[in-house]
């Protein structure tokens, strides 16, 4: 049994009169291909659901079976995309953090206090960035499980359809020996980050 509160910086919030508590993650920060996708839960006060860890810790078919449970249980839940041509046109960075903002103002009831990972968000709301936040935060962890799902089937479903010969849903986008030589093999798609990709395609003698 893990030592680590996973309520503790919520039980924090709560102390302090906050209701509507949202945690904030993303996932696919460092992918060659396709949208950053950023994900805000709100769990109701006290709430415990057991097994909710940082996403990457996770199997698939566990991610799946709490991906569930978040969204029957959560009272908002809201997801967040930005595409790979504004990745490369405001940097990854940037992207991430306005993934989360739209995930936070996409939530069908109002955040009024927000829990992210190591990340700040533009938005006139009070908020904490926690460091290592999926492994800490039930919130924040809950909205990694939330966002690396959801961004999972769209590299399983969509974006393999669309892109068949890259291994898409593989390698859900990152840089693994498969997808660079793909790349160099076939060129870009649409759906890839340009700032990302220019050096595998540099070393192939590929110009764009």
């Amino acid at each position: 049994m893990s030592s680590i509160d996973m309520l503790s910086f919520e039980k924090a919030g709560w102390e302090q009169s906050y209701r509507r508590i949202a945690g904030v993650d993303e996932v696919g920060r460092g992918c060659l291909f396709g949208d950053v996708v950023a994900a805000a839960v709100i769990l109701p006060e006290g709430l415990i659901i057991d097994g909710v860890d940082d996403s990457k810790k996770l199997t698939a078919k566990k991610r799946d079976a709490l991906y569930e449970i978040i969204m029957e249980q959560a009272l908002a839940v809201c997801v967040g995309h930005v595409e790979s041509s504004i990745i490369d046109e405001i940097n990854i960075k940037q992207a991430s953090r306005l993934a989360m903002k739209k995930a936070v103002e996409g939530l069908s009831e109002a955040a009024d206090y927000l829990l992210i990972d190591a990340e700040k968000v533009d938005l006139a709301l009070p908020q904490q960035a926690i460091i290592k936040g999926d492994a800490n935060s039930q919130s924040i962890a809950a909205a990694s499980i939330v966002a690396k799902v959801t961004r999972d089937r769209l590299c399983e479903g969509l974006w393999e359809e669309l892109y068949p010969d890259y291994g898409i849903k593989i390698h859900k986008g990152y840089a693994t020996k498969l997808h660079r030589e793909q790349i160099a093999a076939l060129g870009p798609t649409p759906m890839h980050r340009r700032s990302f990709i220019g050096k595998i395609l540099a070393e192939q003698q590929t110009l764009f």
